[in-house]
């Protein structure tokens, strides 16, 4: 095997960064972020970590806990949208060091604790006004398609201002700003004619997207044919529906006093963790295309929780408890900053393990390729 320091050679570049060790990680945070936004083009680049400034190897000992911690700076939700990297051991000069190899984003740009970063020569930065810019131009995603017909009234910039930028952007950022809403909401990939910018922040999301909204049905029994109790369609932007699910979850939940040794507590049918992890997923994975809405059906023995669209990239009905993959990246996004998401790719284990721990049956999960749905069913008295 070709030795790193012959292959990438031992000065930095805009393309390559060599950190000491592991002991600050912040740092690696932000040159992660700026190889991903990939400013000079070179499709991505390399972070080596065991190495000096100066190309010198550091000797450092790599072993499974070290490569699992720098696997996971990634998906600790500090850096938005989710870069893709990898993470193996290489040799540097003779010595061991750990490579993470950067892809280049297609949803850019990605920031570290609301602020870009970008390689200029052998130096990571702050990206400048004009720079984000460029890297805007270069978006790809399902939410960043247009939308025929939406106009520049069509937004809540109130809403924006107020709500969706102070919990994106850093503070220090936002002071130094001086940026029209236009670019603003362009730096975020919150484009007034794109799915995500009449998602997050229209002002009637369904007359440009017949299906986004969700369909709640409380039915008094065990199946459709049964009364119906309570149903509404939760419409309007995503804080909206987030809002009022964060509402109508608990308010359908109902409580049993249960023995705990000596005494009793009251444990709840469903725990609200998974009900509304579940519900915050079919918000962010699902697809806009069709006119079909989220369904959240609760009935007397089980909660079914279905969105429109299947599996996504490397995702398949085969390893979606393992793998993530996002159609909504800038939608993910949204809802992480508005505090409704903490780390990304752990909404299964979540809902598993919230239902193992208040005492329910395991979940049943449906995927195929046009529908994604969960079952959650009550905890026995």
């Amino acid at each position: 095997m070709t030795d790193l320091a012959e292959q990438l050679g031992t000065q930095e570049h805009e393309g390559l960064e060599f950190k000491r060790d592991l002991s600050s990680r912040d740092p690696i945070r932000r040159s992660i972020c700026a190889l991903a936004n990939d400013l000079p083009g070179r499709c991505g680049g390399a972070l080596l970590i065991g190495v000096e400034d100066d190309g010198t190897p550091t000797g450092i000992t790599v072993d499974d806990e070290l490569l699992l911690k720098v696997a996971n700076l990634r998906d600790d939700a500090k850096t938005l949208p989710r870069p893709v990297i990898g993470v193996t051991t290489q040799r540097f000069a003779g010595e061991p060091v750990v490579v993470v190899e950067v892809t280049a984003t297609e949803y850019p740009p990605v920031r570290f604790d609301g602020t870009a970063y970008v390689r200029v020569g052998p130096s990571t930065r702050k990206a400048s006004a004009g720079e984000e810019r460029q890297l805007v131009e270069r978006r790809c995603a399902f939410d960043q398609h247009g939308v025929p017909g939406a106009a520049s009234d069509a937004l809540d910039l109130e809403l924006f201002r107020s709500t969706y930028l102070p919990a994106a952007v850093s503070a220090e950022v936002l002071a130094e700003n001086e940026r029209s809403d236009d670019e603003q909401l362009a730096s975020l990939r919150l484009l007034t004619l794109t799915v995500a910018g009449v998602l997050a922040l229209g002002l009637d999301p369904t007359a440009h997207l017949s299906g986004a909204y969700v369909q709640f049905v409380r039915y008094d029994g065990g199946d459709v044919e049964a009364p119906v109790s309570d149903q509404d369609e939760l419409r309007g932007n995503l804080l909206d529906q987030l809002k009022d699910l964060e509402v109508r979850l608990p308010a359908n939940l109902r409580h049993a006093l249960v023995a705990d040794g000596l005494r009793e507590q009251e444990a709840p049918d469903y725990p609200l963790e998974a009900l509304r992890e579940a519900a915050i997923n079919a918000l962010v994975h699902r697809t806009y295309e069709p006119r079909a809405p989220i369904r959240i059906s609760w009935f007397d023995d089980r909660v079914e929780i279905a969105n429109p669209g299947g599996p996504y990239g490397q995702v398949t009905g085969e390893n979606f408890d393992r793998l993530n993959d996002y159609r909504n990246p800038t939608v993910a996004e949204a809802a992480k900053n508005l505090g409704y998401m903490n780390r990304f790719g752990r909404g299964i284990a979540r809902i598993r393990l919230a239902l193992e721990r208040n005492g329910n049956p395991e979940p049943r999960f449906e995927i195929n390729g046009a529908q994604w749905s969960v079952t959650m069913y009550s905890r026995t008295p």
